[in-house]
């Protein structure tokens, strides 16, 4: 293919899955810290160490 051919291909996605990847991540630990903040505040009001007990 000649390369002004080349610059007139368009097609795939708008996104790679990297970028994919990074947002699932992210709103993964964002999720994984509300967990942990949630369960040290629920800790902190029963003063218990473990939420077993």
């Amino acid at each position: 293919m000649k390369e002004s051919e080349l610059k007139e291909i368009y097609g795939g996605v708008s996104f790679s899955a990297s970028l994919l990847n990074y947002l699932i991540k992210g709103i993964t630990s964002i999720f994984e810290i509300g967990r942990r903040v949630g369960s040290s505040i629920i800790r902190y009001k029963t003063k218990t160490i473990c939420s077993a007990n």
